[in-house]
């Protein structure tokens, strides 16, 4: 994708925040979200204070193609491959085993929630960052969750080390994705239609 200057010195800003283990506000296919580097411990525990989040409720991972999908999860069930290119709006898989992610990402069963968006931004900043980036909804824990950029907590917008221009918003749908876990024997459960 070609961008004007402007967007590669965005994408490079927030690389380097993220590879520093800082936080970011940026648009997804879904909807605006908080991440960092979901390898980095720092940035993990970053976002779990900003969010003022329950320890034992874990994120989402959104990886750049099936290729990054492979170094983070120890199996994928052939069911999930077709799954995630079938899909026709966002999807996020539950896989049994996420390996290669800092301590919180992981749940405690092992699982791990993964998604591959389909927002260019979003892609640029994954492939510039060479890793995957925790997700999560930009608001505090038990608050709505904010469908636009104009929507955010004026004071969440404070606390991140960095917030992606409003004009990328394009692309985002407003809404959150659905969920599926999948199970080493290809079995599926629908967690969020």
């Amino acid at each position: 994708m070609r961008y004007s200057p402007d967007i590669y010195k965005h994408l490079e800003n927030a690389t380097e925040i993220l590879r520093s283990g800082g936080t970011i506000l940026y648009p997804t296919d879904t909807i605006w979200g908080l991440g960092c580097d979901a390898c980095n411990p720092k940035g993990v525990e970053k976002i779990s204070a900003l969010k003022d989040r329950d320890v034992h409720k874990h994120y989402i991972v959104l990886v750049a193609d099936l290729a990054m999908l492979y170094r983070y999860v120890e199996y994928v069930p052939d069911i999930a491959e077709n799954l995630v290119q079938e899909a026709n709006k966002p999807l996020t898989l539950i896989y049994p085993s996420g390996i290669n992610l800092a301590p919180g990402v992981v749940a405690e069963d092992g699982s791990v929630a993964i998604r591959i968006p389909n927002h260019d931004f979003c892609q640029s900043l994954i492939r510039r960052l060479k890793r995957p980036l925790l997700s999560t909804s930009a608001n505090i824990s038990g608050t709505t969750a904010p469908a636009v950029f104009e929507d955010i907590d004026k004071a969440l917008l404070k606390k991140v080390d960095w917030v992606a221009p409003s004009f990328l918003q394009g692309g985002s749908t407003g809404k959150p994705s659905s969920i599926i876990r999948v199970g080493r024997q290809n079995e599926v459960e629908i967690i969020r239609h």
